[in-house]
């Protein structure tokens, strides 16, 4: 007991925030695991390629981003108190708290779209955001794979939103509430749709976002193909803003990105500040605007005879 209450109480905290890390990781592998072996859409193994690099982005995804946001999203709240009208934050203070949230997560939705979209358009955010899409085989723990700078930009493209509208606030329980809903709701859906299952839903893939739905967003399969579906939960954005590809009969050959990148953790976390080398936006530079999809296919059909050797080095 004396040895606890001589520790720092900074190391304490990280301590209870890594032991609750590891539970629910423990969690996360007893519910995606088994389905991802019964309901696989590539068979692959448990302990696939980059799996330790991985585990190191879920426990530096988790603890990192919280302590960087922390300064940014105070300044923002600061502002929006100071230059947002008081009357209008109370009426929207007002509302129904379930009608918040709603409203919120249409909002920070939007938010979160175009971060997300301006991460594979913009050089300088795609160095970052390439170590996401580096993943050649999906699975739910993929969905951390991100650089602390790639998940401090979205989260601010998602949150700000909330703040300058008034739908969240560090005051009231509610408002400090809202934002924190919709981190762990993100988090959570972001493991199902990056999950390696080859589940169906029919017409509701048109209303909320899915594997296939996100896998598609994954794609290497051809310039054609790529900058899809950037929404994480609400495909009917990407249908607004004209980025939404879904069909119904086929599904992804291929994931990663045509870039070198380094296998090392610490590599990745470090290569997107050198900025003498050069990053080119979702791989795009190089495409045929004149590629159609159905030309896309056919290039894609054409190299299917590999797609046995691809699945027995997944298996």
């Amino acid at each position: 007991m004396d040895v606890l209450n001589s520790l720092d109480p900074r190391l304490l905290l990280y301590a209870v925030q890594i032991f609750r890390l590891c539970l629910w990781l423990v969690i996360l592998v007893a519910i995606f695991t088994p389905l991802e072996r019964l309901f696989a859409l590539y068979p692959q193994k448990i302990f696939r390629k980059a799996i330790v690099t991985d585990l190191g982005y879920y426990f530096l995804s988790s603890l990192i981003p919280s302590l960087l946001l922390s300064v940014p999203l105070a300044l923002i709240a600061w502002t929006v108190h100071r230059f947002i009208p008081v009357g209008f934050l109370a009426a929207i203070a007002a509302w129904p708290l379930a009608l918040r949230v709603v409203v919120a997560l249409i909002v920070g939705e939007i938010g979160f779209y175009w971060g997300h979209r301006w991460s594979h358009e913009l050089p300088f955010l795609w160095r970052f955001h390439a170590i996401h899409h580096s993943a050649e085989h999906l699975d739910f723990l993929v969905s951390t794979r991100a650089h602390p700078v790639d998940m401090v930009f979205t989260r601010l493209c998602e949150l700000t939103p909330l703040y300058i509208l008034g739908l969240a606030s560090p005051i009231g329980r509610s408002g400090s509430l809202i934002p924190v809903l919709i981190i762990l709701v993100g988090t959570m859906w972001g493991f199902f749709i990056h999950s390696n299952l080859r589940w169906r839903f029919g017409p509701l893939e048109w209303i909320i976002s899915t594997p296939a739905f996100h896998h598609w967003h994954h794609t290497n399969d051809g310039p054609a193909f790529i900058n899809k579906n950037y929404a994480p939960m609400w495909p009917f954005i990407d249908r607004l803003f004209g980025t939404l590809y879904l069909p119904s009969d086929k599904q992804p050959a291929r994931y990663g990105i045509d870039e070198p990148m380094s296998p090392a953790l610490f590599g990745q976390l470090v290569d997107p500040f050198l900025f003498w080398r050069r990053s080119s936006p979702s791989s795009s530079d190089n495409a045929d605007p004149s590629l159609t999809v159905d030309q896309t296919i056919e290039l894609v059909a054409a190299g299917q005879s590999s797609d046995s050797q691809l699945s027995e080095e997944r298996s």
